[in-house]
């Protein structure tokens, strides 16, 4: 699949309801086109696509943004650089940019200085940043793998939020909160250390429009299918 493709595939889906809403979000000053299109759609055209750095590339420098959400999970984890992780950072603008960036089972997540990556970005001053990198602490909290790190390495992130959590913006603040929820859905242990910050932080309203519930990670973390997945 080409570029060209892809433009012909998003002006034939494109949405009236999502171009609207388009021009209600932040994303829309960063002066980039939105055919309106939901990122379910989008993640199956990627799935079609496959992996494609190459692809990928051209899709980034357009100024659509579908274009650069496709870029984004299209790419390769394989080929993927810090180098051009810490340019894209600085083309993001945040909402949903940045969580297809570094949450959201992103490829960024595959690459193997991840962790690195995530260590660094949540101690920048810079707030897309220190969202991104709280973002890939999430994605990190999942790995399965026995390569994971351990305890004693979530342990020390749930204390820095615990200590950096107050006077955040709301992005940050629910970046932080997702990498709380991963982690305390891992053992018993880390369960009870992210709960007790989850509480202090409490619910965050992050919807000024009212649309949505407050996100409360106590409730993640206390819910039945936690509960019945660490043995609580």
């Amino acid at each position: 699949m080409t570029k060209a493709d892809i433009l012909v595939y998003l002006k034939e889906h494109q949405d009236s309801r999502g171009i609207a809403h388009w021009t209600k979000r932040e994303e829309q000053r960063s002066g980039l086109k939105s055919y309106g299109i939901g990122l379910t759609k989008l993640r199956r055209l990627a799935k079609q696509i496959g992996r494609d750095a190459k692809l990928a590339r051209q899709l980034w420098k357009a100024k659509i943004y579908e274009m650069r959400i496709l870029s984004l999970l299209i790419d390769d984890p394989k080929t993927l650089t810090m180098a051009q992780a810490e340019a894209q950072v600085d083309d993001l603008a945040g909402g949903y940019l940045a969580h297809v960036f570094s949450s959201c089972d992103a490829t960024l997540a595959k690459t193997p200085f991840v962790v690195e990556l995530a260590d660094r970005w949540v101690k920048s001053r810079d707030v897309v940043r220190k969202s991104c990198g709280y973002g890939l602490l999430y994605e990190i909290s999942k790995d399965k793998k026995k390569t994971a790190p351990d305890e004693s390495y979530f342990l020390a992130h749930v204390d820095r939020i615990d200590t950096h959590h107050a006077k955040q913006s709301t992005s940050t603040l629910m970046s932080m909160a997702g990498a709380l929820m991963g982690i305390g859905k891992r053992t018993k242990t880390l369960n009870e250390a992210a709960l007790r910050v989850a509480k202090a932080i409490g619910p965050i309203d992050f919807d000024p429009d009212g649309r949505c519930d407050p996100f409360d990670v106590v409730k993640q973390l206390t819910g039945p299918h936690t509960r019945e997945k660490l043995g609580l």
